[in-house]
């Protein structure tokens, strides 16, 4: 017992102190904070930026009155700082010419119809945005025209333009309206994400770690007087402690992140992060470890049969495309949670840990199918590290150039030879 434990302590001293994980981890922090605060770091750049911004729009008509409630409207937005002018058009355009871009001159004229028609001058064209806003501007204007012209009420014609007030009722379950869905469906993602990358992160750091210490002959002393299969399971909780701390301070600076930045309209809120619904996150947490398991017990059993870090890559590119195949139809799964295929293979051990998890965040599944998800998976991992240790046994004691897994005949061969 004794010397696992110094196997696990040297395997994490060993990862922690690397700087892959060090680079790794104070990139991922950065990322977590920028994301966490990217909605005060954007009121701070646009802090006294909003005039410079701004587009000086020049405008001119015959209608004196059409060209003020013009301007008066465009003015109101973020975008354009309106004035009316009496300049003749010619001149104003050939200023929105050199101004590039700064400035731009709008003429209103009187269509056949006897309402507002506006032509817009500029050196750039209008974004998506702008341009909403200059049609919405100019149809506030033809709705007073048309007010003038027929004795009808504004308000009245403001109501015929508004789009019917529908209220929905929901009489299901609070936790599934559109609103905790959407916020659930946001926080699965971003979990999903963290799985997908977790299995593939730590998967590769184990595989890379077997190989390195057979390329260097370490193992041959290793062998010597640690038992393999005890070599096998250092590494896995070895790197375990690895993940551990590296979420840790992961999940701290997020937490306090979402405290400090929670509110109404921040990006938090619009992901769904606003709200930490703490049973999701424990359902994260336990599908992550039996996952993580799971994957790291057959990446140690891969990394064994291989001795060049060359052929690491890939022993173990069945194990990539599995969990990539997982994290797409998790993807597709977060529009249709409720499809056969997505519940089917939810049970599947390699496929549970992400697609189990998105239906228990995404659907009201009964209790029994979450505690049958979890036996198959234990049961799994179990399985697979028996045949894992044995393959492992052997593997250690290969060594040459990897080709297949036809190498799993040879390495139990030497495990029932070392018998």
């Amino acid at each position: 017992m004794n010397k696992f434990l110094i196997m696990v302590g040297h395997t994490f001293a060993s990862r922690v102190k690397s700087k892959s994980f060090i680079i790794t981890t104070i990139v991922t922090l950065s990322l977590i904070f920028l994301i966490t605060n990217i909605q005060s770091i954007i009121e701070v750049f646009d802090n006294g930026e909003d005039e410079a911004d701004q587009t000086k729009v020049m405008v001119v008509s015959e209608n004196e009155e059409w060209a003020g409630a013009m301007a008066e409207v465009l003015d109101t937005s973020e975008s354009f700082s309106a004035e009316v002018t009496g300049l003749p058009v010619e001149e104003l355009k050939k200023a929105a010419e050199d101004s590039e871009g700064k400035e731009a001159a709008l003429e209103i004229t009187e269509s056949d119809s006897g309402l507002p028609a506006a032509y817009y001058y500029s050196a750039e064209s209008l974004s998506p945005g702008d341009s909403e806003i200059v049609e919405q501007s100019l149809q506030q204007l033809k709705m007073q025209a048309i007010s003038n012209q027929t004795s009808v009420d504004p308000g009245v014609l403001a109501a015929i333009q508004m789009p019917p007030e529908l209220n929905e009722v929901y009489l299901g379950d609070e936790e599934s309206t559109a609103e905790n869905i959407a916020q659930t469906q946001g926080l699965v993602y971003i979990m999903l994400f963290l799985l997908y990358l977790s299995v593939l992160l730590y998967g590769n750091m184990i595989v890379t770690e077997v190989a390195t210490e057979k390329s260097s002959r370490v193992m041959e002393i290793l062998i010597s007087s640690v038992s393999p299969i005890s070599q096998m399971f250092a590494k896995i909780t070895g790197i375990a402690l690895v993940g551990l701390l590296q979420f840790s301070l992961i999940i701290g600076i997020g937490y306090l992140g979402i405290k400090q930045n929670s509110g109404e309209g921040s990006f938090l809120e619009i992901v769904g992060l606003g709200t930490i619904q703490w049973d999701i996150i424990a359902y994260a947490v336990l599908f992550f470890i039996l996952g993580y398991f799971l994957y790291a017990t057959l990446a140690a059993t891969l990394g064994s049969l291989v001795s060049r870090l060359e052929d690491a890559q890939q022993m173990v590119a069945p194990m990539t495309y599995m969990i990539i195949i997982a994290f797409f139809i998790a993807i597709f799964g977060l529009n249709d949670p409720d499809a056969a295929f997505i519940t089917v293979t939810s049970y599947i051990p390699f496929f549970s840990p992400l697609l189990m998890f998105l239906r228990i965040g995404m659907l009201d599944i009964p209790v029994w199918e979450v505690v049958l998800s979890v036996g198959v998976l234990v049961i799994s991992i179990v399985l697979l590290a028996i045949i894992g240790a044995k393959i492992y046994k052997g593997g250690v004691l290969m060594y040459g150039k990897t080709s297949s897994l036809k190498d799993v005949k040879k390495a139990i061969q030497l495990t029932g030879k070392d018998k």
